[in-house]
């Protein structure tokens, strides 16, 4: 199932709409949808190579703006939006020790969160809430998801090529290690 799922993206990331699908899932996924735009951009990038900055720079900033409307939703929908969110993911503890985080530094907690597994999208209803500075978390948003998706697509765009077959052969292990990184991601929030 896993390698048809695969076969479909990859067949989708050559669609004349796919540039504004990975958009549209990396800005969503910043503020309330569950699945992060990696899988989709390594498709996209191993479908046309040269474009990989491109998609990079798509991620990134739409990424970003999905931060802002996640910010938004803490700031004037928490009561209502906002709080379905958190406990769609069961992280109502992890949300009032998300507070203490910002308090510390809330700059590195962004940073910290776009760039890894951590659920970003926690991290940006909760600086809204938590009145974060809004320039400093706009900066650590740019800075933390521009790094994780330009990694990504580099990685693809030297390594990908070169391990397509394997990538295609192992997709179902593969996605097993990217589901255990978003968990772990979820684990660090509840423990670390």
């Amino acid at each position: 199932m896993l390698q048809r799922t695969y076969a479909w993206i990859l067949s989708f990331a050559n669609h004349p709409y796919a540039i504004w699908i990975l958009g549209a899932v990396s800005f969503a996924e910043s503020s309330f949808f569950p699945i992060p735009p990696d899988p989709l951009l390594i498709a996209m990038v191993m479908a046309k190579p040269t474009l990989f900055l491109r998609h990079a720079a798509i991620c990134t900033l739409s990424s970003t703006f999905g931060g802002m409307f996640g910010y938004a939703i803490g700031l004037m929908l928490f009561s209502t939006v906002g709080v379905w969110i958190v406990s769609a993911y069961g992280l109502q503890e992890e949300f009032v020790q998300i507070g203490m985080r910002y308090e510390e530094n809330a700059f590195l907690t962004v940073f910290t969160a776009a760039f890894t597994p951590i659920p970003y999208k926690l991290i940006t209803v909760a600086a809204g809430v938590f009145h974060i500075n809004f320039l400093a978390f706009v900066l650590a948003s740019i800075i933390g998801r521009g790094m994780r998706f330009f990694l990504v697509a580099t990685l693809m765009y030297y390594l990908g090529r070169r391990y397509k077959d394997s990538i295609e052969k192992y997709i179902d292990i593969l996605s097993v290690v990217f589901v255990i990184l978003i968990a772990l991601g979820f684990l660090a929030l509840k423990y670390v």
